[in-house]
């Protein structure tokens, strides 16, 4: 039976997603452009992205051997984080001002100081979360098990991008200048975002072929390459995010 805290974090990573979807489509209303500090970008890519992952981590979790009372506190917590995350980008987004490393205002530096304490609170739940994978407390066929632990790890090489990200427009804001950390401070989207993702593709492979009625043998061979060919895709993008 779903739990309540599983429940509200489902409903939750769905509304994100809707306001993804509307903020993409303020975004084709509006005449601004997708990239800079300033766009319709980040609502709209931000609401989608932590809507999926809100919803994969509440569906994953299930298969991780987690304390009824722990699970409580970190889905909720997430769940939370998520909304607060979302939500303090969105609003910047609508008052055309940037949202990391924006210290202009007190307000403004009170928004990139939330978010930043949000980035390391997601560290380290779903650091938590990995790190229970990885010891090898995760329920389930060989497929899924291996398509979890593998998901995690990537999962993990996501967040130390992340942290880097951070540091380094930290570094830049205060150094240098805001622009410049907007311009370079993400320099590894591309390994973060295709790394963040792996948790969801692979356990969701594992239960489509499952789903298909696949045999185990099977299913653990082509989780097994479809794992190497995701690490092979997060290395092409580590590489392109030096490129």
């Amino acid at each position: 039976m779903r739990k309540p805290v599983e429940s509200a974090a489902y409903g939750i990573g769905l509304a994100l997603i809707v306001s993804g979807i509307v903020h993409l489509g303020v975004f084709l209303a509006d005449d601004v452009p997708w990239t800079g500090p300033v766009s319709w970008r980040k609502p709209a890519t931000f609401g989608l992205s932590f809507g999926l992952t809100l919803i994969t981590v509440a569906w994953i979790t299930r298969y991780l051997f987690v304390g009824h009372r722990a699970q409580a506190w970190l889905l909720g917590v997430f769940t939370a984080d998520c909304v607060v995350e979302v939500a303090g980008i969105t609003l910047q987004a609508w008052r055309g001002v940037p949202s990391h490393f924006n210290t202009e205002t007190p307000f403004d530096r009170g928004v990139a100081m939330i978010l930043a304490v949000g980035g390391a609170v997601l560290v380290v739940t779903l650091g938590a979360y990995a790190v229970v994978a990885l010891r090898g407390r995760v329920r389930g066929p060989a497929d899924m098990r291996l398509a979890v632990r593998a998901g995690c790890a990537l999962l993990l090489v996501s967040l130390a991008t992340g942290v880097a990200m951070v540091a380094r427009g930290t570094v830049l804001v205060r150094t240098v200048s805001a622009q410049a950390a907007y311009e370079t401070g993400g320099f590894l989207k591309p390994v973060h975002g295709v790394a963040l993702h792996a948790v969801l593709v692979l356990p969701l492979l594992a239960a489509v072929l499952r789903g298909l009625g696949r045999p185990e043998r099977e299913r653990l061979r082509v989780v097994g390459v479809a794992t190497a060919l995701y690490c092979a895709a997060t290395a092409v993008a580590l590489a392109l995010s030096f490129g």
